[in-house]
């Protein structure tokens, strides 16, 4: 806990310094003016269907140790799951691969044959996203441009995971890489795991689960914005806005999306909502980047210490160093 604790203070930072230069852009006294008047039993609200959201994810990290017949009691299952989201704020929150590290540490499961979990998670993530941007994408007057990129490295990601020819051609290429070499076996059997988790009834499955998942926290960022005085704005273009810059902040590779997420909701708010102010819009940014992200690292941080009680296992664990080719989604 040591490790991690520094880790999570500086995204923290991070989040802090971002959210005070767009106070200072927005107007402080005008965010300070709309937060008077927010109606704080929405982002009550909101919180719950961030719940939700963890509660869907947590039942497709369910399938994807049953797929890969990985025995563990759901109540550690669900403390492991929980516990990756304390390292959210990590780049490409590949530091949710410290999920591996608690299975192998507390069940002597190799780390290669679950670390994958965390490369299907965002990707089955993305495309989930991506279904939920693509209906607004043709609706409103938009650059597609960049959701059409984002749809384009998906796929490839995806032709290179599903297809074992263009996989063993990746393969081939990284043993011969020094470094990647020396875990050529490893490799494989990490490949392997995320072969299985990609057949087509256990991805489709898993797309689904993650577009439910996602639509709850778009709900929860609707829900936010109708609660300040004079907003308002309908389902539909904030399940646009929500998941079109949750794309973004994944693709940006920044712990977090911070800063692009933010900076996304706050044009899109004052473009595509009425009664919106730049003000009102900063400050209900701010509201749901807490009932989100921020509400995931504290959830994550309960759980790896109840983890560590519970297990025994001391929380002392580096961030793994592993870069997968697949983007983050907070």
């Amino acid at each position: 806990m040591k490790k991690l604790l520094p880790r999570v203070l500086l995204g923290v930072a991070g989040g802090v310094a971002v959210y005070v230069a767009f106070t200072i852009w927005a107007d402080a006294r005008a965010v300070g003016e709309a937060l008077s008047h927010y109606a704080w039993s929405t982002a009550v609200l909101a919180l719950l269907l961030a719940a939700a959201n963890y509660l869907v994810r947590f039942i497709r990290w369910q399938l994807y140790l049953r797929v890969l017949r990985l025995e563990v009691p759901v109540g550690e299952s669900l403390l492991v799951f929980l516990g990756g989201f304390a390292l959210t704020v990590t780049p490409g929150k590949l530091g949710e691969a410290i999920k591996a590290l608690l299975l192998r540490e507390s069940r002597g499961i190799p780390a290669a044959r679950t670390a994958p979990i965390v490369i299907a998670e965002r990707l089955t993530d993305l495309v989930g996203l991506l279904s939920l941007a693509a209906f607004g994408a043709f609706t409103f007057d938009v650059d597609r441009r960049f959701l059409i990129a984002g749809t384009i490295l998906v796929a490839v990601a995806l032709l290179f995971v599903m297809v074992r020819p263009l996989a063993e051609f990746a393969l081939a290429i990284a043993v011969r890489i020094p470094i990647l070499g020396k875990m050529s076996s490893k490799l494989r059997e990490a490949y392997e795991s995320t072969a299985i988790m990609m057949r087509p009834g256990t991805f489709l499955l898993s797309v689904l689960l993650s577009a439910i998942a996602w639509f709850f926290e778009c709900m929860a960022f609707w829900l936010i914005v109708t609660g300040f005085e004079g907003a308002a704005i309908d389902i539909h273009p904030a399940t646009f806005i929500y998941s079109t810059m949750t794309i973004a902040g994944a693709l940006s590779f920044l712990p977090g999306g911070l800063g692009v997420t933010e900076a996304g909701m706050l044009f899109m708010l004052t473009n595509m909502a009425t009664g919106i102010t730049r003000g009102t819009a900063a400050a209900a940014t701010f509201i749901t980047r807490v009932c989100t992200l921020w509400f995931a690292v504290v959830v994550g941080l309960a759980a790896l210490a109840l983890f560590a009680r519970r297990t025994h296992v001391k929380i002392s664990l580096p961030v793994p160093e592993i870069t997968p080719s697949t983007p983050e989604v907070t």
